[in-house]
């Protein structure tokens, strides 16, 4: 019995080694199945990533701060324009940052690193082909026992934001058909220009400059030859007022001049003589001279409120106007501040 029992359990231990190495294999299998399946979606991810970063121009990028050693991914390649893969001196890198950029890039740069922290910084390049552009820059700083062992973040072209949001702030700030600062950057700057100083009552002046005639071209000619007309205007005011500390167009044919301290009653009456006289120059349309006038209404910086200011000056424009035209105004305290025409600032 004991002999039959050996020969059966002899017997069954190569079916029980099989069938263990089987499972192993198959265990195997399903585990090279998973790996191939993780590497597949890994690479899927990754072609993901790589395509939302070129869509959005953003790349990853790292120093080394021992030898100072760059890598980068392939966008940010793309917006140095330089070869992708080549060799990084940060050396060089940092000469394609304009000066302001490279200086605050220092700062922040050098003060993470001490802190061991981070910073972002919007930055202008030139690349080595000469391409102007802005970057967005965010980096963190990595260190291992207290001692800050390597810096590293994102770089994103926003060239285009930058470009819509300059363009933006344009039209914001100035007359798209004139250049000129427009009333609303006209408003701002006079309630800066009249803020008193420790008590200290602001020092300078506004003229309100009115078109004469325009109208009559503006009728006769059309509205194109209008523009025109505005557009030397402007041109020739900001000639004229090149010492101001600005120069709007505040409506249709109504322009403003504001000055500082550097001109006083006598300089403002002269830049008012000037406007006159380069504004009655007449005008070459095809070979018809259009002929403008000017007239000036101007209040000093005194006690006063912009309103108050703006209406000053509106009276002392009427009173231009009221006089014959082609001529200014100064307004005096004894003036009447409610005739027809003054404006809210």
């Amino acid at each position: 019995m004991r002999h039959g029992l050996s020969k059966r359990k002899v017997g069954r231990q190569p079916q029980r080694g099989a069938a263990r190495i089987a499972r192993l294999e198959a265990q195997l299998a399903a585990q090279a199945a998973l790996i191939e399946q993780q590497a597949a979606s890994l690479a899927h991810s990754q072609k993901i990533f790589d395509r939302s970063s070129a869509a959005a121009r953003i790349g990853v990028w790292q120093c080394n701060l021992a030898d100072q050693a760059l890598d980068w991914t392939d966008v940010v390649y793309d917006i140095f324009d330089l070869p992708r893969g080549s060799v990084l001196e940060r050396r060089e890198i940092v000469k394609c940052y304009a000066p302001e950029s490279a200086a605050e890039l220092h700062v922040r740069r050098s003060k993470a690193i001490e802190d061991r922290t981070g910073f972002g910084l919007d930055a202008e390049i030139v690349t080595v082909k000469g391409n102007r552009r802005w970057i967005r820059i965010t980096a963190c700083v990595e260190s291992e026992n207290g001692v800050a062992v390597r810096i590293f973040g994102l770089k994103q072209d926003i060239t285009e934001e930058k470009i819509l949001a300059d363009r933006m702030r344009y039209l914001a700030e100035f007359d798209v058909m004139t250049g000129l600062a427009n009333r609303g950057r006209f408003q701002s700057t006079l309630q800066e220009l009249t803020a008193s100083d420790a008590g200290k009552p602001a020092v300078g002046a506004l003229l309100l400059v009115d078109l004469d005639g325009f109208k009559q071209i503006n009728d006769t000619f059309g509205h194109m030859v209008g523009d025109e007309c505005l557009k030397q205007v402007a041109r020739r005011l900001e000639a004229a007022c090149c010492g101001a500390q600005l120069v709007s167009r505040i409506g249709g044919d109504e322009f403003a001049v504001l000055t500082g301290p550097q001109h006083g009653l006598s300089a403002v009456s002269e830049l008012a003589r000037a406007i006159i006289e380069r504004l009655g120059e007449p005008i070459d349309h095809c070979g018809a001279l259009l002929r403008l006038g000017a007239s000036v209404g101007i209040a000093l910086f005194e006690a006063g409120t912009p309103s108050e200011l703006l209406v000053r000056a509106d009276t002392a424009l009427y009173q231009a106007k009221a006089a014959g035209r082609n001529t200014f105004r100064i307004f005096k305290p004894s003036d009447t501040a409610g005739m027809p025409g003054h404006r809210a600032a």
